[in-house]
């Protein structure tokens, strides 16, 4: 084979990442927020033996970040990604004296504001082969949390809480149930703060990864953590 053709195949090839990566740069979209991000609601209502006695605790999202990790083989060394945002909501009503009574408003994440250390990497995960958050339809994670089972007895500021929690969490339009671990802390009577963790698998979400020069063997396990401080109100 000539250098001519050696040269106009590798040009070829070139053109070809080349459009690959403008294309990934421009379906990210900015990664601005279509909406401010607002609390849900308890759909529950509390049981009469609660009413007077239950307080509800919002997160304070200055004060909590919901993040993921992600394995993968960079440049040939491998790589763990991390990716965090603060734009998360959500609110607990809890009884003191009567854990079991324990309720949760749906959980909320705009995922089109994962940031991770790359701009670049940014843009492909709010693109349609990732989770397509670019889009208003998949802008948001939800986890639908089902009420909790296993809890009992009374909570005293410094306790610590250690607990399953069992939810329908739903990314880019598919919802799967998924339990968490969950670990939490009274710090006084007016703030909770813990972490909320689980692994999830990317393909039973169709989260793809798009063909990138450098990056190889992306795991399909997904870690997810949600560190949490919510505040009475």
């Amino acid at each position: 084979m000539n250098r001519s053709v050696i040269g106009w195949i590798v040009a070829f090839i070139l053109a070809i990442a080349g459009s690959a990566l403008a294309w990934v740069w421009y379906a990210g979209g900015s990664g601005e927020p279509s909406t401010a991000l607002t609390t849900p609601t308890i759909v529950a209502a509390p049981t009469a033996e609660t009413v007077g006695t239950a307080k509800t605790y919002v997160i304070d999202s200055s004060q909590s970040f919901a993040g993921f990790e992600i394995d993968e083989i960079l440049r040939g060394s491998p790589n763990r990604v991390f990716g965090e945002t603060d734009q998360v909501a959500g609110q607990i009503q809890i009884d003191l004296a009567d854990l079991s009574a324990i309720q949760f408003s749906q959980i909320v994440i705009n995922v089109r504001t994962f940031t991770t250390d790359s701009e670049r990497r940014d843009r492909a995960i709010r693109g349609p082969i990732i989770l397509n958050s670019a889009s208003d339809e998949f802008e948001f994670i939800t986890l639908d949390v089902s009420p909790a089972t296993g809890l009992s007895g009374s909570v005293e500021p410094g306790d610590v809480l250690t607990f399953s929690l069992t939810g329908d969490l739903s990314i880019k339009g598919v919802t799967n149930e998924v339990t968490f671990d969950v670990f939490a802390t009274l710090s006084d009577e007016s703030t909770i703060e813990g972490s909320v963790t689980a692994t999830v698998l990317r393909s039973d979400y169709g989260i793809g990864i798009p063909t990138v020069p450098g990056v190889a063997d992306v795991s399909d396990e997904v870690a997810l953590d949600l560190r949490f401080v919510a505040v009475a109100g």
